[in-house]
C-alpha cells in the first residue's frame, strides 16, 4: 500500500441496508466516488471486510458487517505535449542536443507536471522520441538539475538510447561544468573519487558515505579567482552522479553561490569587496552551476560530437561582477 493511500472505514450496515447487493450499498455510501471508478479500485482488491479481499460486487450483505477500502494516491499524469520554446542546438534523426535554461525541470516530478523539457519534447518532435525511459521521461538519458543552466543530449530512437546509455555507463560522454564557488579550493585542482549516496541526515541531501555509495569521480581546476572571495572552478565528470559536483566541491569547502540545499546559511564574505557585491553574491537567485560542453559517439556515424554552450546572461553577469574575464 502506498504510504499516502487512503483508508475508508465504511459505516457498519445497518438493518434497513440489509441484504442489500454490495455495490450499490458502496454507491450509496460512498458517493464522492462513481460507479465506475468503485469497480475499479474493487478489481485491484481494494476493497476488505474483516482484512480478506471482497471481489464479488453482487454480495448480499448484512446487518453489523463492516468494509473498509483503500483509495491509491492519483497517479501522476502521462506528459502532453506543450509548445515551449527550446534552445536546440543540434538535431538530427537520432538525437537532439539542447541547452536547458535555469529553472525548468527536465521531466514531470511531484510539483512539476507541466513546462518541462520532456513536455517541450513531444511537442516539437511530435512524440518521435525513445520510450526505454517509459511515458514519463521520454527520449531522457540524463538529467541535470532544475537550477543548473546547460546542455543535454535526447535520444529519439531506442537504439540511439541504448547506444548513448552505455557510453555513460562506460564514462566516455565528455562533460564538463563550470562552477561559482565561495572562497578558493586547496588544492586549486585535482581529483575528488569518493562514493556518494543519500544523506543519512537529510533525505533531500546527496553526501560522500562510507557504506551503500556509488563511485562518484570529479576532476577540477580552478580557472580563476576574485582573491578570496569566489573562485570559477572547471568540472569534468568522470560519473554523472545526483548532486555530484554540489557534493564534491562542498568536501573541499567550495559550496557552489547560489546553493540553497548545501549552503544553510549566507556565507560571511571576506572583506576586502564592496557591501554591494557581498550583497549581490549572498543574493544569487539560483545554484550557480552550468553544463558547458558534452561530447560523444553519434550513435549511427560514430563520430565524435561536440558542443560548448555559453554562459546564460545571468552567470556571466556574475562572472562580470566578479572580475573573471
Amino acid at each position: 500500500m502506498a504510504e499516502d493511500a487512503e483508508i475508508i472505514d465504511l459505516p457498519v450496515v445497518e438493518s434497513s441496508f440489509n441484504g442489500w447487493r454490495l455495490d450499490k450499498f458502496l454507491v450509496r455510501v460512498l458517493n464522492d466516488f462513481s460507479r465506475a471508478r468503485l469497480q475499479q479500485l474493487i478489481k485491484q482488491g481494494c476493497l476488505s471486510k474483516g482484512g480478506q479481499i471482497i471481489s464479488d460486487t453482487s454480495l448480499k450483505i448484512h446487518t453489523g458487517e463492516q468494509y473498509q477500502i483503500i483509495v491509491p494516491p492519483p497517479e501522476d499524469p502521462i506528459p502532453e505535449p506543450e509548445n515551449i520554446p527550446l534552445d536546440i542546438i543540434y538535431e538530427d534523426d537520432d538525437l537532439l542536443v539542447v541547452n536547458k535554461p535555469a529553472g525548468m525541470t527536465v521531466h514531470p516530478a511531484p510539483g512539476a507536471y507541466h513546462g518541462t523539457l520532456v513536455h517541450g519534447l513531444l511537442y516539437h518532435c511530435q512524440g518521435c522520441l525513445s520510450g526505454i525511459g517509459g511515458v514519463k521521461r521520454p527520449g531522457i538519458v540524463h538529467r541535470i538539475d532544475k537550477d543548473t543552466s546547460g546542455l543535454l543530449v535526447v535520444a529519439k530512437n531506442d537504439v540511439a538510447h541504448q547506444s548513448l546509455t552505455r557510453q555513460f555507463t562506460v564514462h566516455s560522454i565528455e562533460r564538463t561544468y563550470l562552477a561559482f564557488i565561495y572562497g578558493v579550493l586547496n588544492p586549486m585542482s585535482g581529483t575528488v573519487d569518493a562514493p556518494i549516496g543519500r544523506s543519512p541526515y537529510d533525505r533531500k541531501k546527496m553526501a560522500i558515505v562510507s557504506k551503500n555509495g556509488k563511485p562518484a569521480v570529479t576532476h577540477y581546476q580552478t580557472q580563476t579567482v576574485c582573491g578570496k572571495t569566489a573562485s570559477l572552478v572547471k568540472c569534468h565528470l568522470e560519473t554523472g552522479r545526483t548532486h555530484q559536483i554540489r557534493v564534491h566541491l562542498s568536501s573541499l569547502g567550495g559550496n557552489l553561490i547560489g546553493d540553497q540545499l548545501y549552503v544553510k546559511a549566507k556565507k560571511s564574505l571576506v572583506t576586502g569587496i564592496s557591501q554591494e557585491l557581498k550583497e549581490y553574491i549572498n543574493n544569487f537567485p539560483r545554484q550557480a552551476l552550468h553544463a558547458q560542453t558534452l561530447g560523444f559517439i553519434h550513435p549511427r556515424t560514430d563520430k565524435f560530437l561536440q558542443f560548448t554552450s555559453n554562459l546564460p546572461a545571468d552567470l556571466q553577469e556574475l562572472s562580470d561582477k566578479l572580475g573573471f574575464n
